[in-house]
């Protein structure tokens, strides 16, 4: 069972046209504030990004942004968080992210949302990170990828352990249970001789 304090949340900018997927994201920011878990997600007051922090901070959750000084300029950025973190680009931001964070959720979203979810589950297969990492596939939002990540594994590109790395579900309290119960492959063995 994980310790989870804080959950970094990667989704859309835009709010789609889906209401089951802003919907869901009002539940997920309620759950986290209502177990006392700390949402930090990208800062924007608009978009799925926006409904999420807006529905923590309603119940009195605690939220933390995190935004490149280039995107605060353009007048996106949340002001009433519980803590703003300016960095100096979205690698930086990426990194801070992961740093304030015991696990990660990526709702729908677009481009910004696969390539967060993407380069954090990249880290967890290069054993930079052993952190849960799940997909809230509101409504089969996921399936067309998740069906491409079954094709990577059968045409070899892909171990199947690293396919299992990512936790899916459909329901927001199904994922934050897959989230606690996740147990990490262990670090592989070359890796750990490079880190000590």
């Amino acid at each position: 069972m994980n310790t989870i304090k804080s959950i970094t949340v990667f989704c859309g900018s835009s709010e789609g046209n889906d209401t089951d997927v802003l919907d869901q994201a009002v539940v997920l920011g309620q759950t986290l504030a209502n177990n006392k878990t700390t949402l930090v997600y990208g800062a924007a007051k608009i978009g799925v990004m926006g409904k999420v922090a807006e529905a923590a901070l309603n119940q009195g959750g605690k939220v933390i942004g995190v935004i490149p000084e280039f995107l605060k300029l353009k007048e996106v950025v949340h002001l009433g968080l519980s803590e703003l973190v300016t960095t100096n680009n979205m690698h930086e931001r990426k990194l801070k992210m992961h740093q304030l964070s015991d696990a990660f959720i990526a709702l729908p979203g677009g481009f910004g949302t696969l390539e967060e979810l993407f380069e954090i589950i990249t880290w967890a297969q290069l054993g930079l990170h052993q952190k849960p990492i799940g997909l809230l596939n509101v409504n089969g939002f996921y399936d067309d990828l998740l069906k491409l990540l079954e094709n990577m594994v059968r045409r070899g590109f892909l171990k199947m352990s690293n396919y299992e790395m990512l936790l899916v579900d459909d329901s927001v309290k199904g994922l934050l249970e897959k989230l606690n119960n996740y147990k990490p492959e262990p670090v592989p063995k070359w890796l750990k001789a490079e880190r000590t």
